[in-house]
């Protein structure tokens, strides 16, 4: 295979890639702006909310955890590398989202209650170390 070919397949896969992380990510923000009153965009671009804020980031770096995991896990096989991209992001999100869920239900801390808040709060910040601990520990079962 001469460098040419190397570089084209090589770019094709980190486009594929990409795509797959960005689909991802837009599903994950989706199931954050379901599970939080009002449309999410606007709560953060304008009402300027830090608890959506973070939470958002925080499940958003969830995700790319879990896509650079299965990434590297697939071992350079493009087709099964993007297929389990796909499947374990949205197992990711969905873990995510039940944790939050959970957490409502058991510990008492509503994602709809934090982002009606105007400060950022502590539950907000303990949701997003788990969002972030989820895309850890699901990033490292992909490997």
């Amino acid at each position: 295979m001469t460098l040419l070919e190397t570089l084209a397949r090589g770019a094709g896969a980190i486009a594929a890639y990409a795509a797959v992380g960005v689909i991802l990510m837009i599903v994950g923000f989706y199931v954050i702006d379901w599970a939080t009153p009002g449309k999410l965009s606007e709560v953060i671009r304008t009402e300027r909310n830090p608890n959506a804020t973070l939470l958002t980031t925080s499940a958003l770096a969830a995700v790319g955890l879990i896509v650079a995991a299965s990434i590297w896990a697939s071992g350079g096989r493009l087709a099964e590398g993007l297929a389990g991209t796909a499947v374990f992001g949205l197992v990711g999100i969905v873990v995510q989202t039940v944790a939050m869920l959970v957490f409502d239900k058991i510990v008492g801390i509503s994602v709809r209650d934090l982002v009606k808040e105007n400060e950022l709060q502590p539950g907000a910040r303990l949701l997003a170390v788990t969002h972030v601990a989820i895309g850890l520990i699901t990033a490292v079962a992909v490997i």
